[in-house]
């Protein structure tokens, strides 16, 4: 089966759920109407589904290679690539300074979730080309931006993020990638990368590589490392492009999911240097890199969403065509089966899968909202709240999101039974392209982190306090609102946001004096947190409701019933502390 966009729940979500409406019609977005949504909704969603799904089975099976002049990509993405540019989807969340058409980012990340549902190895490359361009934006010199931005916007360029090395993983203390200044604004840039995404193809002129390297005098640790643009094939003063730089693909890694997708080792330098220039100030590449790395962690998060989006349809469509025995009370004929969507334990995992990835979703179209609303809010104190609404959301919308990614697209599997163990179906490629999805862009355990040791303590606690008491004005909406069901909801997200305060307090109050105990915890409260921010957006969504209200009802109340009491038993892990992790040595544990 193909993909089919959910257009008016990802519109609804948008709009009346993530707050997009709050913005749209005022200040930079005056000419954003809800017709304008749903008509670059409707396009969007026909690329997705009638070009890049039908690459999507063949590009997992063609996968990539490594030729003498670089990475070839399965029939037919660069032909999608040309539609994709055509219709100027590159653009849609761009300055207009620079050629975009300044939509915004929360309409964008709707896109990235079509791109992704339909063919994540393609969506990818967006996403880092998306990247690029905010760091460029933020912090490149104005030659750079008119140099590389309008041909990054508009997508004849692509772009990368160079951060990992052999022995620099999540950890950038190790980097040993040099960079040497020239005397004329450029530098000469030697070292090896590797987990590229798309750090060599054949889908443009030009590819952008943003990368991470020591000047000769830097301090030791991350305070020492800057960040370089070093394009593939150098530009000239005019536009135009000049000789092939230093720095090439030298291996691909195979993979177990995301084929189609090239992942690069990248050599720079082999041939005597490869030349960059300085983005930013010297020895503050990571703060410039961290411009692109957050919103990459949202776009992340929303690829967690699409693969599950992908996965759920994929799994429905099986269950109503798989006919398999009878179940009890049916009035079927005898020796007629039925659709094993009519048996009850079918029927929860699908309603788990849709619960769980509108969950997501909401969670993710949120965060972009936020950060909308930092560059676009109305005065400074709503931009102030917008970005700490966004710094708060990020590791969650990454970390929350991915992990349903993964879990949804498992039963999607086990829906299809010992078919789903074999490749024809399909549904075990979204099973292997979800599971990087928890792993790249910070793994899930750093997103936890960062919660817990950087995002609660914002204003002193006031910044997740602030949330809280906004899920609360949700819980006490739905009991005002005379429905058995909605007030259902609100008993069960009262419980849920009374585990997340106990938990929060415990972060808050033992984060200074206790770090291990806090970081021990930091995963299950991480998911505790989604979790109820989850039952939080269903049940807004179901307040929201007016059109085709009976659903949302539903799928808000399924949540409550069946996922949200999963939050009142990770209180006791997020905050346990962390003496037994450490109860047992090497030893121990080997025996």
């Amino acid at each position: 089966m193909t993909y089919r966009a959910p257009v008016r729940d990802m519109a609804f979500y948008l709009t009346e759920v993530a707050g997009l409406k709050a913005l749209a019609g005022t200040g930079d977005f005056a000419d954003l109407t809800p017709d304008l949504i749903d008509a670059v909704l409707e396009e969007a969603a026909k690329l997705a589904g009638n070009v890049l799904a039908p690459l999507n089975k063949a590009g997992d099976s063609e996968g990539v290679r490594l030729e003498a002049d670089g990475v070839k990509t399965a029939k037919g993405f660069a032909d999608a690539y040309r539609q994709w540019v055509d219709g100027g989807w590159g653009s849609i969340a761009a300055s207009p300074e620079h050629g975009g058409q300044g939509l915004p980012l929360a309409l964008a990340t709707v896109m990235q979730e079509m791109w992704n549902a339909s063919n994540m190895s393609f969506g990818l490359c967006p996403i880092l080309s998306q990247g690029t361009v905010e760091a460029i934006t933020a912090h490149g010199t104005d030659i750079q931006k008119k140099l590389y931005l309008p041909k990054l916007v508009s997508g004849e360029w692509t772009g990368t993020m160079n951060l990992t090395e052999p022995q620099a993983g999540s950890d950038l203390n190790a980097l040993k990638a040099k960079a040497v200044p020239q005397g004329d604004g450029t530098y000469k840039i030697t070292g090896t990368k590797i987990f590229i995404t798309y750090g060599d193809h054949d889908m443009t002129d030009n590819i952008v590589h943003l990368v991470l390297a020591r000047l000769p005098d830097a301090p030791a640790g991350t305070r020492g490392i800057s960040l370089f643009l070093v394009p593939k094939f150098l530009v000239n003063e005019d536009g135009s492009l000049g000789a092939r730089n230093d720095a090439k693909c030298t291996g691909l890694e195979h993979k177990i999911g995301i084929h189609a997708s090239p992942t690069c080792v990248m050599s720079y330098g082999d041939e005597g240097g490869a030349i960059g220039t300085l983005i930013g100030e010297e020895n503050r590449g990571l703060a410039c890199m961290f411009t692109m790395m957050n919103n990459a962690r949202l776009l992340v998060g929303t690829q967690g969403v699409a693969i599950a989006e992908r996965a759920y349809q994929h799994a429905l469509a099986f269950a109503q065509e798989r006919k398999q025995g009878r179940p009890a009370g049916s009035t079927l004929p005898a020796g007629e089966m039925a659709p094993i969507i009519a048996h009850p334990d079918v029927r929860r995992m699908l309603m788990t899968m849709k619960a769980m990835t509108s969950a997501a979703r909401a969670i993710c179209y949120s965060n972009a909202v936020a950060i909308d609303t930092a560059h676009h809010g109305a005065d400074a104190a709503a931009r102030g709240a917008g970005q700490a609404r966004a710094d708060l959301l990020t590791p969650i919308a990454k970390s929350f999101s991915t992990d349903i990614g993964c879990e949804v697209a498992s039963l999607g599997v086990q829906i299809h039974g010992g078919m789903g163990f074999i490749e024809e179906t399909g549904a075990g490629q979204y099973y292997r392209d979800a599971r990087i999805l928890p792993i790249y862009e910070g793994t899930n355990g750093i997103q936890a982190i960062d919660l817990v040791s950087r995002k609660l303590p914002l204003g002193n606690g006031s910044v997740v306090r602030a949330f809280v008491d906004e899920m609360k004005e949700t819980v006490a909406a739905a009991h005002a609102s005379n429905s058995a069901d909605m007030i259902a909801v609100a008993t069960a997200l009262d419980a849920g946001l009374a585990a997340l305060d106990t938990a929060t307090d415990y972060m808050l109050a033992n984060l200074k004096s206790a770090p291990n105990d806090c970081l021990a915890g930091a995963t299950p409260y991480l998911r505790l947190f989604g979790t109820v921010a989850g039952g939080h957006f269903l049940a807004r969504a179901a307040l929201a409701s007016a059109e085709g209200a009976a659903p949302r009802v539903t799928l808000a109340r399924f949540y409550a019933d069946q996922i949200l009491p999963a939050a009142l038993g990770l209180v006791g892990p997020a905050t346990a502390g962390s003496a037994a992790l450490f109860a047992l040595d090497e030893a121990a544990l080997a025996g």
